[in-house]
């Protein structure tokens, strides 16, 4: 008899058996608040009427055609929505199955238009388990360990992690930026750059968001040195973080390339690429392509997807539920100082414990989000240490519903903390 792998370790003990918005049912009948999202995809909550349809229609008509050998209506369909959407000037768009799989194919975009080998990442960065993709990444050990060597070509800067160093916003990046400056006349020579590679929060990496001087001061240096600024967006777009794009909390920046995924499709795999036409031709015939990408029943999702997200006003939505939840949770903070941090953007927020010396605290983090879930809300870890607790609750949450997770929340914590 065959099993799952063991090395896959559930981060709750539930067995789900269906779902309903912002709420997961275990097959014993339990109801759990889900502020997982199925880690930020299930944007839309959980079988959102409009999606089901959607899919099931969609299933009905045609489930796949590989799309270099045939095309469909829902990818053309799609294509066309995501214009009114994507950044102006993003009117090329490349479609693929994971974020893993897009980050990929964001680097050998800008390797064949630059002619340049070398990325630029940064410290504390998630993007992907596949072997170029870890090889960007520096969110934990585990993703990299073992595997070695990694995919060359690639260079780390620092990023402007003002709680982790004990400095405030403006001197981070600073000295983020000052360390680039130098890593592009050392280690980095920026005629060797082809692209910057950066997330708008850093996600896995501790949910931090990226100060939107930073980001306009690495679309400077790019423009400068003809370097393409990438925004791996996979967990920060549609409406996350309040606004569509994660990167349009710093208003005068546009990426070169943009990476989408998760929320995308409300649960359907689905990914892709967006670039000018202009940049876009100049990736090598043959380069772009994929059994699976571009799925008709995913794509139908999606456009299920749009259409909620516009009709109910989702982004909206999760940047005033977003600032209701950094309040609420900043107010449990307050009461239990093994919360150090409580930071994030709209429906992306993280709770960084630390011992009383300012050390990581995984084992608290570990405690409170099992206490969590013992109590009815599902959570998830992050952070290099494991020492943060994120909260992702679908864009669909209401102020009843934040309310109810705060209340959960710090019912755990305190008994984390007895």
């Amino acid at each position: 008899m065959a099993q799952l792998s063991p090395v896959l370790k559930q981060a709750t003990p539930v067995l789900v058996a269906r779902g309903e918005g912002v709420y997961l049912y275990d097959t014993e009948g339990r109801r759990y608040l889900d502020f997982t999202a199925g880690i930020g995809v299930t944007s839309t909550g959980h079988c959102h009427p409009k999606v089901v349809a959607a899919a099931r229609e969609q299933a009905g008509t045609l489930i796949h055609g590989q799309y270099t050998t045939v095309m469909h209506q829902p990818l053309l369909r799609l294509t066309e929505r995501l214009g009114d959407v994507l950044p102006a000037g993003l009117d090329s768009v490349f479609y693929l199955n994971s974020g893993s799989e897009a980050v990929e194919a964001s680097v050998r975009l800008a390797r064949h238009a630059t002619g340049r080998q070398l990325i630029v990442a940064f410290d504390g960065g998630f993007h992907g388990r596949t072997m170029g993709a870890a090889a960007l990444t520096t969110s934990g050990a585990k993703i990299r360990a073992g595997i070695g060597p990694m995919m060359g070509g690639v260079a780390f800067a620092p990023f402007p992690y003002a709680f982790r160093y004990g400095w405030s916003e403006e001197e981070a990046v600073r000295f983020a930026l000052t360390e680039l400056d130098r890593q592009l006349v050392t280690t980095a020579p920026a005629g060797d750059v082809a692209a910057f590679l950066i997330e708008p929060v850093l996600g896995e990496g501790g949910y931090v968001p990226t100060p939107p001087a930073f980001l306009a001061g690495l679309r400077e240096r790019a423009d400068a040195h003809g370097i393409l600024l990438i925004v791996d967006e996979v967990q920060t777009g549609f409406g996350r973080t309040g606004r569509f794009w994660g990167h349009q909390h710093a208003a005068a920046v546009t990426p070169d390339i943009l990476i989408t995924a998760k929320g995308l499709a409300s649960g359907f795999p689905l990914s892709a690429i967006a670039a000018p036409t202009e940049l876009m031709a100049k990736a090598k015939p043959g380069s772009q392509g994929g059994t699976y990408g571009g799925n008709a029943v995913s794509c139908a999702a999606a456009l299920a997807t749009l259409d909620v997200i516009e009709s109910e006003g989702l982004v909206a939505n999760a940047a005033e539920q977003g600032r209701r939840l950094l309040e609420g949770l900043r107010g449990v903070a307050a009461d239990h100082p093994g919360i150090a941090d409580v930071r994030g953007l709209g429906l992306m927020v993280g709770n960084e414990f630390t011992t009383a010396d300012g050390r990581p605290d995984p084992q608290a983090a570990a405690r409170a989000h099992a206490a969590a879930a013992a109590h009815g809300l599902l959570l998830l870890t992050c952070g290099a240490y494991g020492n943060v607790v994120r909260m992702i609750p679908p864009l669909i949450v209401t102020a009843e519903q934040v309310d109810e997770g705060v209340g959960l929340w710090a019912k755990a914590v305190t008994d984390a903390t007895l």
